[in-house]
């Protein structure tokens, strides 16, 4: 599993794992995508950009997150009460992952706005992550 994918499913589950956040949200409400339909709040793990950050002695990684925040609420207050939480559970969050290190984990912006046509308000949250390949023991 590559550095990516495990820092998506850490990050799946730290949030899915937390009692506060599931109760602003419900159950089953983060997703990779929005389905139409659905109950909301949800929370939705929108696009991730990796980029090659190694140095001349470390294998490493960039990871540019976004997270999504929608709700049919009258107003901006739910969404970013959800947002809240998700920062507190993920800025510098010791998440572990099984083949590299997470070296940092850190909130760069929340930007809130609402869509007119869907009459829906969503919090989109970037985060930045850097990840260190795991050392490979040492040959016998």
């Amino acid at each position: 599993m590559s550095a990516a994918n495990e820092l998506l499913a850490a990050v799946h589950a730290r949030l899915t794992g937390d009692a506060q956040l599931t109760a602003l949200v419900g159950a089953d409400a983060i997703r990779d995508r929005l389905v139409s339909g659905r109950k909301l709040p949800s929370i939705v793990i929108g696009d991730l950009v990796s980029n090659d950050y190694s140095t001349s002695t470390e294998a490493g990684e960039e990871h540019l997150l976004t997270l999504e925040i929608w709700s049919d609420a009258n107003g901006r207050m739910r969404t970013q009460d959800i947002a809240a939480c998700v920062f507190a559970l993920l800025h510098d969050a010791p998440l572990d992952l099984a083949s590299a290190h997470l070296v940092a984990l850190r909130h760069r912006l929340t930007r809130t706005r609402r869509e007119p046509k869907a009459k829906l308000h969503v919090a989109e949250m970037r985060f930045r992550a850097v990840t260190e390949q795991a050392p490979r023991p040492p040959a016998p």
